[in-house]
């Protein structure tokens, strides 16, 4: 854990800063800064765009009376993608351009429930045992 904290806050913005400078010595600072503006404002307007899609697609599952597990799981991708492309950078904006696509998205949060579950039930079944229930335990406390 710590050591993917260490890459997420130290070696993602160091390698973000050496880019933008690259891309900045090729083309120039004010093309660069364009850039950076447009992949900004581009991005929050597919990350609205996709939200109020999903935010739909929630109600509509409610209303029908399904849990809208999915879509919730691709509402907060789609929230740490617009968050993602407000931010300065060549690898954070692909990113966040990926997470705002509609068939990568639900193809990670499929993944990701997977892993979860797969993690959850780990953590459950450890050792041949249930989560702090005992086999031979017959008696229900109410």
């Amino acid at each position: 854990m710590f050591g993917r904290l260490l890459i997420l806050f130290i070696v993602v913005p160091i390698v973000e800063l050496y880019l933008l400078v690259q891309l900045g010595l090729r083309i120039g600072l004010p093309p660069t800064l364009g850039l950076i503006v447009l992949t900004g404002f581009l991005g929050a307007s597919l990350a609205r765009q996709q939200g109020l899609s999903t935010l739909r697609k929630i109600q509509q599952e409610v209303s029908n009376g399904r849990p809208p597990t999915q879509e919730l799981v691709e509402g907060v991708m789609i929230l740490i993608g617009g968050i993602v492309l407000l931010t300065p950078g060549i690898l954070t904006d692909l990113f966040g351009f990926a997470l705002l696509l509609p068939w990568f998205r639900k193809s990670f949060a499929r993944k990701l429930r997977k892993d979860f579950e797969k993690s959850a039930f780990k953590k459950s079944f450890r050792h041949g045992k249930s989560s702090g229930f005992r086999k031979d335990d017959d008696v229900i406390d109410i």
